[in-house]
């Protein structure tokens, strides 16, 4: 394992994967210093509270009204900071096992519409159709205008077998919202998967930043070097993000000791962090690149743009979502929780990418499906099919005993992925430099 050494309430900052976070242990500094301006709204709060609690024509939850009040108090913050009661701060415990029952789709807050970062592999989003940078408008008929993203989550999630119907819309120019039913299920999230492409090549995907990402991660590039590999293929494409340590600790296996990965800065400056690598001797100098897309996100943005920051990779795919901010979870004392953005984070060459997202060293767009057209016209008809309408292949793990098998299709398609054919041919041309020799035939498939 590649060692890396932080503070131990460090480990509770995670970066926007919205339902992969860590709990944070440590203490909090308290502001010593108070506007009397505070105080003196403060104390309207509690007036207006003993009013209601007096005068309103019905009795009312003392604790309702003032998580109401906190909520509202969050809502005047950014989209990724949020209150959670105890019952949402104990989910939130139970989804960094990595195993829940939802419907396996990452999502934030952008231009103030609930949008989804990626789904993961292999679930019912996966499964749905459901893409990056959807705008989620319904769920269960309910519009999501002003709704907190932590309702959002609640409300997707649920039992596994239980149907959720959300209503999307796609593209830039479309407002015509579209219904999709889908079937919630136990998600078990795998994180890293592989797959040796021949030639010396080796590609992995690392689909979130799960608490033993950086190990299982490690543990795949180490088979990889004992099977003779030279060449790696980083896939962090759709990669919504998830803790920041982990991203630190993957970053780590590439850079030589000492080279900055990631740096914070918030309003408390004695809380600015540098994390740089700190492992001796790590994995061999492998010639690298880097898959990116619109649906790279948070701790995904800081591995690639440390490793484009220091030349150590190169970067093809897309322009990566823009999220550049670091949340604090901090447990409160009646067992309910706060999240609170705390910082943005900067790449090694001071970039902040919050907002902006990484451009690629080759931009390569994904290839378009060429449907047939009785494939678009099934297509159009599974987005319309109602709840019992759906087919049976929709419907995995309605009946099933079985939770979801993250990774079970094949890790890759090289004969559509054009992303990943333009990868090949880079390390390709790497490897014949390296060799100072001239090739006599390369290789290239068509996207079809």
């Amino acid at each position: 394992m590649v060692p890396v050494r932080r503070s131990g309430w460090w480990k509770g900052m995670v970066i926007a994967g919205t339902l992969v976070l860590l709990l944070f242990t440590g203490g909090v500094q308290r502001g010593v210093t108070a506007v009397e301006d505070t105080y003196d709204k403060l104390k309207v709060f509690t007036e207006i509270l003993s009013l209601i609690q007096t005068n309103y024509v019905e009795e009312v939850n003392s604790r309702e009204l003032i998580y109401g009040g906190v909520k509202g108090m969050m809502d005047t913050l950014d989209p990724h900071s949020a209150f959670m009661t105890p019952e949402a701060f104990k989910e939130m415990q139970v989804e960094t096992q990595g195993s829940f029952g939802g419907l396996g789709i990452e999502i934030t807050v952008k231009d103030r519409m609930l949008t989804v970062v990626a789904p993961i592999d292999g679930t019912p989003a996966d499964r749905g159709g459901i893409q990056a940078g959807d705008r989620i408008v319904k769920i269960e008929g309910q519009p999501t205008k002003d709704m907190t993203l932590m309702d959002a989550v609640r409300k997707l999630r649920g039992p596994k077998g239980s149907k959720v119907t959300i209503s999307i819309v796609r593209g830039e120019g479309s407002t015509e919202p579209m219904d999709i039913t889908l079937v919630r299920e136990t998600i078990e999230v795998h994180s890293v998967r592989s797959k040796d492409l021949g030639d010396g090549v080796f590609y992995a995907r690392v689909t979130s930043f799960q608490e033993k990402t950086s190990k299982d991660l490690e543990k795949v590039l180490d088979q990889a070097q004992k099977a003779g590999s030279t060449a790696l293929v980083l896939d962090l494409r759709n990669d919504p993000g998830g803790l920041l340590n982990q991203a630190v600790a993957v970053s780590d296996m590439f850079l030589d000791k000492g080279q900055l990965i990631v740096y914070t800065q918030g309003r408390i400056k004695n809380q600015d962090l540098r994390f740089t690598a700190e492992h001796n001797g790590g994995l061999p100098k492998w010639p690298m690149v880097v898959l990116v897309n619109g649906g790279s996100a948070s701790a995904s943005e800081i591995v690639a743009g440390a490793l484009q920051d220091w030349q150590r990779a190169v970067l093809v795919g897309t322009k990566t979502f823009g999220k550049g901010s670091v949340q604090t979870v901090i447990p409160l004392s009646d067992g309910s929780g706060l999240r609170l953005t705390t910082a943005k984070y900067f790449t090694p060459k001071g970039r902040s990418i919050h907002g902006i997202g990484i451009t690629p060293d080759i931009v390569v767009e994904p290839a378009k499906p060429n449907l047939t057209a009785a494939q678009r016209q099934k297509e159009e008809d599974a987005r319309r099919l109602s709840t019992t309408e759906r087919p049976r292949e929709q419907r995995i793990g309605e009946q099933e005993g079985e939770g979801v098998e993250i990774g079970r299709r094949d890790v890759v398609d090289l004969e559509k992925d054009v992303q990943l054919q333009r990868a090949l041919e880079i390390l390709k041309a790497t490897k014949i430099l390296e060799r100072g020799g001239t090739p006599t035939k390369i290789e290239a498939k068509s996207a079809g």
